[in-house]
């Protein structure tokens, strides 16, 4: 155990890396191989990897552990069983089994006393730089099994809305002469496909729990409410990957995740919008073949050179041009990414605000978690397989410059009142104009005993009482038809 300097100790146990390496390991050699283009696995046949690996060519995992991909093969007819009893989109306790793969035998969490001492330095810290009080809620030290236990619930509202879309978008893409010959097999390929996607969902989620760090990574409201969670295995790891000291990245980490549950637990409307904008973004999800077509045009079939053709073939392999899940409501998906880059923006202010003067690494850790979110890496990857959400690095930075210079501008009351209402929010195009949106809030304070909420809400009470009154006149017209003309 080393002794940090905030007066706790924080574990640093070798043994977790060699676990860690044995488990992905285990990974490695067992799985299904590929996934087709409309995600349904090609069962027994090997995903082609190295090609010096037991299982074949470049591309995937070999057979390895065979007992591991029975166990595995026998979920997936099970979830098919249950998907087809009960015409599921999604089975999220097939999700739940794929991704506890993962991380099958991980010791529980420990730390518990470091965590508890790190969350109780930053509630106090983060009261010097947000109006937003302190949640009062549970603090728990999680592992990744606990954490894919506990977030299950939320993850199934993310997942369903994106599942259901997708498979509508799966039959839209294929061509209407295939649409006919489905017939009454179309009944199957949804069975299947809810089946295939839960499996891809939990392999994603299960590579997830082994980076995330805290219970609303990334924005995402994924822990239930009034619980703040930290994972102190997967920071252990991140630490040594990033050559940071632990127990300063413990605080920093901490205060972040508090700060998010500032958020979620003063800001009523925030929880329920995150899911509405995912719910929103998967409805007008399609699959983009465009990468895929082009290269198909250029491979000549007939009469070309061998070698040619089996390079073309082995590029239609690449995961470059294979065949994306995007989605056409523009709007939806820049109101998402705009909405967690403002969390996420907000959190990176009042944490370098709240930790600045206190620790003094702290421009160093906040400059090694932008290094991290920018180049991205499996997690993000993990989590634009699942939802389809990317969180780019700029949007987030711009909207931390956002909220700093909001603060210098209007202060932080008035800076965190703008959480107090959706339409108060910057919009995307405020991230690159910031002056324009602070322009905004100076002038409000030209307006004598203005209220935004009260105004809001007198406008909504003005467009109910309209509704109203148009529902009931439009009752009348039906009851009293006009009689006969004598």
């Amino acid at each position: 155990m080393n002794t940090g300097g905030f007066g706790f100790s924080f574990g640093n146990d070798d043994e977790d890396d060699e676990e860690r390496r044995k488990r992905e390991e285990e990974q490695r050699n067992s799985g299904f191989g590929n996934f087709g283009i409309f995600g349904i696995p090609i069962f027994g046949m090997p995903g082609g990897g190295d090609p010096n690996q037991p299982g074949g060519p470049a591309g995937g995992p070999g057979f390895g552990n065979l007992s591991d991909m029975l166990d595995q093969f026998g979920q997936m007819m099970s979830g098919f069983a249950s998907a087809q009893s009960e015409g599921e989109v999604l089975d999220i306790d097939l999700v739940e089994r794929t991704a506890l793969q993962h991380v099958r035998g991980e010791r529980p969490a420990e730390d518990q006393n470091a965590v508890r001492e790190s969350i109780r330095l930053a509630e106090l810290w983060l009261d010097d730089a947000t109006i937003l009080p302190a949640t009062g809620g549970t603090t728990v030290s999680w592992n990744a099994a606990t954490w894919l236990k506990e977030t299950m619930p939320m993850w199934q509202r993310l997942l369903s809305p994106v599942a259901e879309h997708t498979a509508q978008a799966q039959l839209d893409a294929m061509p209407e002469q295939a649409r006919e010959m489905m017939g009454p097999m179309a009944g199957m390929f949804n069975r299947m496909n809810a089946m295939t996607t839960a499996v891809r969902s939990g392999h994603a989620l299960g590579e997830l729990a082994q980076e995330v760090l805290t219970g609303s990574d990334f924005g995402l409201p994924l822990s239930p409410a009034g619980v703040t969670a930290i994972l102190p295995r997967n920071l252990k790891a991140m630490s040594k990957a990033l050559d940071l000291a632990p127990q300063e990245l413990l605080v920093y980490i901490c205060a972040r995740e508090v700060a998010r549950q500032r958020l979620f637990q003063h800001v009523p409307w925030l929880r329920e919008s995150v899911v509405s904008a995912v719910e929103e973004y998967s409805a007008g999800m399609e699959i983009d073949t465009s990468a895929l077509d082009e290269a198909m045009r250029d491979v000549d079939f007939q009469g070309g050179d061998p070698e040619r053709i089996q390079e073309a073939l082995q590029r239609l392999q690449s995961d470059e041009i294979a065949p994306r899940l995007v989605s056409r409501n523009e709007q939806a998906s820049s109101r998402l990414e705009t909405l967690l880059a403002l969390i996420e923006g907000w959190v990176d202010h009042v944490v370098d605000k709240a930790l600045g003067d206190r620790i003094p690494a702290t421009p160093a850790l906040s400059e090694a978690w932008r290094r991290r979110r920018a180049s991205g890496g499996s997690a993000d990857k993990a989590l634009s397989a699942i939802v389809g959400i990317e969180i780019t690095a700029p949007k987030v930075s711009d909207a931390a410059e956002l909220w700093r210079r909001v603060d210098v501008a209007v202060g932080m009351q008035r800076r965190d009142g703008v959480w107090d209402h959706p339409d108060f929010l910057p919009v995307a195009a405020d991230l690159e104009n910031s002056a324009a949106f602070i322009d905004r809030l100076l002038g409000e304070d030209d307006l004598p005993d203005f209220d935004p909420i009260a105004e809001i809400n007198k406008l909504e009470e003005m467009l109910h009482k309209q509704e109203q009154e148009d529902k009931d006149k439009g009752e009348d017209d039906s009851e009293d038809p006009k009689g006969p003309e004598d």
